[in-house]
């Protein structure tokens, strides 16, 4: 007797065909219309580099172009130069204004968040809301009174002012972000370092800074970003003209009857350059951190 076996029935290579014709074209497309946005969003910068090597005259010429009918990279040498302000100053105060207000809000922050996180205390919560409606105000409300303040403190037209101006500022920002942090970390970890001996300051130094590292990163990148580009409290509390940032620098270059756009562009390409670098880098060092501390 014998035992017939059927063969099973061919599969179809058309029918499974289409699948991966039809990701291949969504992926795609989907790359097409991210390139569309993408390219939306980098159109003012791409403008603005382009103007940054044109002359005045082509700048406001009419119908305008959109790359240099003739090429002027000294654009970019000169305006260190030039008579409206002197902008090797301004770009240094700039960074160390930014560096410390960073450096400021980080060391108050890190601190309040991590007696905020740890610590259960009656007046929490209002302090937390307190501390996050401080946020509401914006240094142009309070440019007048911190104006005189300064003054009667005399610290007015000094780096330290804007200093602490900034980190004053972007300190609710700060406290917020690392709390959250904080508050993730389960208290069993820190409460195994201290039965190995640690003490409340070591174990947060050794033990939860790591762990909340994105944080930190995060809080950094975002308080540096608001003090350099910070302007109405700068434009006030420094009249002289080598201590203020670029921000207020810029202004200079544009005039009631007469603006140089091409020092504009310039120093704006200046002034967004190390923002971007810096992003560039510490995102790097955002990815990393959010996995260190998960194994041990």
């Amino acid at each position: 007797m014998s035992t017939l076996t059927e063969a099973p029935p061919a599969l179809d290579s058309g029918s499974r065909a289409p699948r991966p014709v039809k990701r291949e074209r969504r992926r795609w497309d989907l790359t097409a219309v991210g390139g569309v946005i993408a390219l939306i969003f980098l159109a003012p910068y791409l403008i603005m580099l382009s103007g940054a090597f044109k002359s005045r005259p082509e700048i406001l010429k009419v119908p305008p172009t959109y790359l240099p009918a003739e090429w002027h990279p000294e654009n970019f040498l000169t305006m260190w130069g030039t008579p409206e302000t002197p902008l090797p100053d301004n770009l240094w105060s700039t960074v160390v204004i930014s560096i410390g207000g960073t450096l400021l809000a980080l060391v108050a922050a890190v601190p309040a968040a991590y007696f905020t996180a740890r610590h259960n205390f009656r007046l929490k919560m209002p302090f937390l809301l307190l501390v996050l409606i401080t946020q509401m105000l914006q240094p142009t409300v309070l440019a007048s009174g911190l104006f005189r303040e300064f003054v009667t403190l005399e610290l007015n037209d000094t780096y330290l002012s804007m200093i602490l101006v900034n980190a004053a500022f972007n300190l609710s920002f700060a406290v917020w972000i690392m709390h959250s942090f904080f508050s993730a970390v389960p208290k069993e970890i820190e409460e195994a370092a201290w039965l190995d001996g640690c003490s409340r300051f070591d174990s947060m130094r050794r033990i939860m800074l790591p762990l909340v590292w994105p944080g930190i990163v995060t809080t950094v990148v975002f308080t540096f970003i608001a003090c350099w580009n910070e302007f109405a409290a700068s434009l006030i509390l420094l009249p002289t003209d080598t201590n203020q940032p670029l921000t207020v620098a810029l202004t200079k270059f544009v005039g009631q009857y007469d603006s140089a756009w091409q020092y504009v562009f310039a120093v704006s390409i200046i002034g967004i350059l190390p923002v971007v670098i810096l992003f560039a880098l510490i995102e790097k060092r955002l990815v990393a951190g959010l996995t260190a501390g998960g194994v041990k």
